[in-house]
């Protein structure tokens, strides 16, 4: 897909045989610090989740150009940094990273929330706040983050909205779950 700039994108991989992208909590501040030093120039975050296999992130792409080439040194930097550590050989991500525009009002509620959700629906945890690896919890707080927190807040219609929002989707996601059983 040919990324265009000023659009948002969904930019999600997963590792290579479904294995493990990250090994220990170090990885995922390391994967963090990468995407920030790379391609953070280039594009504005909305949310993201790291799973154990694979990950999420929710951008817009302000400068088509520099993206490409910060995702590419993003990735390689990454991936030999693992290979390194662990004495691994090979790919770490299952090919290319994938993106999918987000084009409509409604995909954008739903893409966040659907990233904040991962770590519940995966059961890894029961609640969104207690996942270390999700933007979720950094929409509660007063820290400093490189979100555009206030963006999607306002977006939300507030906190008390962007919390409520994500519990009722939830519920929706899990009782459909129920009934394909």
């Amino acid at each position: 897909m040919k990324i265009n700039n000023n659009t948002c994108y969904h930019l999600y991989n997963r590792g290579n045989n479904r294995e493990p992208i990250y090994f220990e909590e170090e990885n995922y501040c390391y994967f963090l610090t990468q995407f920030k030093k790379h391609v953070l120039p280039s594009s504005e975050v909305y949310s993201y989740c790291l799973m154990p296999n694979h990950f999420h992130f929710f951008i817009r792409v302000n400068d088509n150009v520099l993206f490409e080439k910060g995702i590419k040194n993003f990735f390689i930097s990454y991936s030999k940094a693992i290979n390194k550590k662990y004495n691994r050989i090979g790919s770490l991500f299952q090919g290319r990273y994938k993106v999918s525009e987000v084009n409509s009002n409604s995909y954008y509620t739903k893409i966040i929330t659907y990233i904040h959700q991962n770590p519940v629906v995966a059961k890894l945890v029961d609640n969104m706040i207690d996942y270390k690896y999700s933007s979720y919890s950094a929409y509660l707080t007063q820290k400093e983050t490189s979100l555009k927190k206030q963006e999607v807040l306002d977006w939300f219609g507030g906190l008390i909205s962007f919390i409520d929002v994500h519990k009722i989707i939830l519920d929706e996601r899990q009782i459909s779950q129920y009934l394909k059983v």
